[in-house]
Formats: C-alpha cells, structure tokens, sequence
C-alpha cells in the first residue's frame, strides 16, 4: 500500500511538472510572437487576407496584422498619426513618392520611404446589383444618363481620404470629352453637394479639379464613404444603386460590374497620356508638410516599407512574397490583376533581397 501511494504521488509530481513545463513553453511561445503590421488599400483586403494566412503558415511565430483604409488615409498613419508601420501598399503608389518621400521621421532627416515598387493594377467602373434602379438599361453609353435619373443613388469613396475617390472624379472629367458633354462633370460631381462644391476649371490645357476642404453630399443622391470598400454594405442592402468601384473588389463581392471605355477606366497603358491632362487638388489641411496634388494616371498598386519599420527584415520577407509566387498567385485568384514585370522608382535603394528581383526603372 506504501509503495502504491509513492508511486501515485510520483506521478502526481510528474503531472504537474509537465503541465507547469508546458503552460511556461505557451507563455514564452506567445511572448515571442512577432506582429507585423501591414497597412493596405481597403480595395487588397481579400487577397491580404489570404497572404496573411500563407504567410503566417511558413512564418511560425508570426502574426500579420493587416489593417485596410483608404490610401491616403494609409499614408496619413504613418507621416501624421506616426503609428509603426512595417509595411504599407496603397492603390496609387504616387502617394508614395508625394507623402512619404516628402516627409522626414520626426527628430531624424531620413524620409519616411525613398523606393517603391509597383505591382498591381484594376481598373474603375461602376458596381451595381440586379435589384439597382434601371440595371437592366445601363450600359457603357448611358450610365452617367442612368444616374442622374430621379430616384437613383450613386457612392463614391471621399477623395479627401481614399485614392478611388478621386480617381471618380478624374473619371468622370475624362468622361466630358469622350460623350462630348461639357457639361458632364457638373451634372453628376457638382450638382451632388451642397454649399461647397467640387469645382472643375481648364486651365493652360489642363482641367483641374479643386476639392474643398468641407464636402457635404446631398444625401438623397450621393453616398460618400471613407474607402471604396465602404460602400460594399449599402450598395448590398439597396441604399446605393450604383458605386465607382474597382473591378476586383465587385468581383470578389459577387457584385455586378460595368465596364467603362478604357479611354476613361484608367486602367489602360494606351491611354496614360489622357488621363494625365486632369489633376485634383485637395484644398485642406489634413497633411502638414505636403500639399496633395493627383495627376490622372494608369491606376497601379504600389508598396513600400517605412524607413523606420519595427521589423524591416520580416518586412521584407513580406514584400517578396507579395510581389513574387505565391502572392501573385493569390491575388490573381482573387480577380486582382498583377503587373508583369514589376516597376520600381529606385533599385539602388531597394534592400539587397528585392534587388534581386526582375524590375524594370522608372525614372523618378
């Protein structure tokens, strides 16, 4: 009986050293989990969502933590907000050079980023569901007659905060000259706010639009929403009949999808030169150092790893895998389109592991 009590509380010992070993190997397990922070467009959300998971599966130890805003309200976290950024990816990697290039990390003269490199592409149209005012009229030649109708509600993402929104703006002044209405712009853009109005003017060639610092929709005709994502809900529920929208994000919502004439998408290379004849200025505040100018481009993805990142090794682990196989794979799978081949502003000043990639120079 002595000896069977011995051997009880032998294994009682044993059981709780074990459980005390494993409940310390957990702790310390979660003490050295690595978070890498990764800002993106809203409009990436689903395909980083996916690479987060592929990622952290070859990653162990590693949490992504991916947080999706509107592109410039990307920028502002990292200049402005000055949260801790490893990585950022944003719809228009002009952003890049104009708000981060521009801008020094405080108490240092080092620019947030001074590389980037391009690697997606879209292209922007209107999303839409079969239960939208008159969808089974709207075509690529009346859509902006459909959405002028009584009773009809458009969205479009605040071009303040989010690069789609003023990529809408761009399309619909490119719109003008393609229909051959002069008065398109005003009609669909002006007409949808009160008191302070985004305004449109040619000047020595160029048409500029001014977006004030105050907007106010009028709501019984536009939805403005912070990122283009944002309108996903209400466009969903029968709130919004039509958004500007990127062909991705519709497609991976299972939302119906206009394709608009390439001449006005900008998603077309053919016609770069034609959308750089509109520019939309923001005429606000909301970035101390940097007076945001947006000049009509093909619409390309750009991402970049801030000059003072927590984790700038992971980070770049990240970026690869994002810009090669299988991060291509995936957002090609998620109806995003890659570019082919990848595009930088300054290979020298890449990190060696990106160096090493097949990029092609673009000059700055």
């Amino acid at each position: 009986m002595r000896n069977r009590n011995k051997q009880v509380f032998r294994l009682t010992v044993f059981f709780l050293a074990t459980l005390v070993a494993v409940s310390s190997l957990s702790a310390s397990t979660v003490r050295a989990e690595t978070k890498l922070k990764v800002l993106n467009a809203g409009s990436l959300m689903v395909p980083f969502n996916k690479i987060e998971e592929e990622f952290e599966a070859t990653h162990p130890g590693v949490d992504v933590q991916i947080e999706g805003h509107g592109s410039i309200q990307v920028m502002r976290h990292v200049t402005e907000i000055h949260d801790k950024v490893d990585v950022t990816a944003v719809a228009d990697y002009s952003l890049i050079p104009l708000l981060m290039y521009e801008t020094r990390i405080p108490g240092t003269e080092k620019p947030y980023a001074d590389w980037y490199i391009e690697f997606a592409t879209n292209n922007l149209g209107l999303a839409y569901t079969e239960s939208s005012n008159y969808s089974d009229e709207i075509t690529p030649e009346n859509w902006y007659e459909i959405i002028l109708r009584d009773g009809v509600n458009f969205g479009m993402s605040d071009p303040r905060m989010d690069a789609c929104g003023y990529r809408a703006l761009i399309l619909t002044r490119l719109a003008e000259d393609y229909y051959g209405d002069t008065e398109l712009f005003e009609k669909i853009i002006g007409d949808s706010f009160k008191n302070y109005k985004i305004n449109s003017v040619d000047v020595a060639g160029m048409k500029k639009i001014l977006v004030p610092q105050i907007l106010q929709p009028n709501p019984r005709k536009v939805t403005l929403r912070g990122s283009s994502i944002n309108l996903l809900a209400p466009l969903e529920a029968g709130g919004v009949d039509y958004g500007f929208q990127y062909e991705s994000v519709a497609r991976q919502h299972d939302l119906k999808f206009l394709h608009l004439p390439p001449e006005i998408n900008l998603g077309s290379k053919k016609f770069a030169e034609r959308y750089s004849q509109v520019e939309v200025k923001l005429d606000y505040q909301r970035f101390s150092s940097v007076d945001p100018v947006f000049t009509g481009r093909r619409l390309t993805y750009g991402i970049t790893i801030p000059e003072n990142a927590p984790h700038p090794e992971l980070a770049r682990e990240f970026v690869k895998f994002v810009v090669t196989e299988p991060g291509k794979e995936i957002m090609e799978s998620n109806y995003h389109p890659t570019l082919d081949p990848l595009v930088t502003d300054n290979p020298e000043g890449l990190p060696d592991s990106l160096r090493q990639l097949d990029l092609v120079r673009k000059k700055r």
